[in-house]
């Protein structure tokens, strides 16, 4: 996954951090970064992280 952290807690800071600072949706930093948003929510959801649409981050 591009140059992303592969500790799933760190990679949870790293995409929070730029939900709230340079994308508007989950689908923008994905289509902007190439990222597969199914390989990156799955991953992040087996630490135990989800994705909340209306807060625009990962909790």
């Amino acid at each position: 996954m591009n140059n992303l952290p592969n500790d799933p807690v760190m990679l949870y800071s790293v995409i929070n951090t730029k939900l709230r600072d340079q994308y508007s949706s989950l689908e923008a930093l994905c289509e902007d970064l190439s990222l597969e948003e199914e390989e990156l929510v799955t991953k992040l959801s087996r630490a135990g992280f989800q994705y909340n649409k209306e807060l625009n981050q990962f909790k």
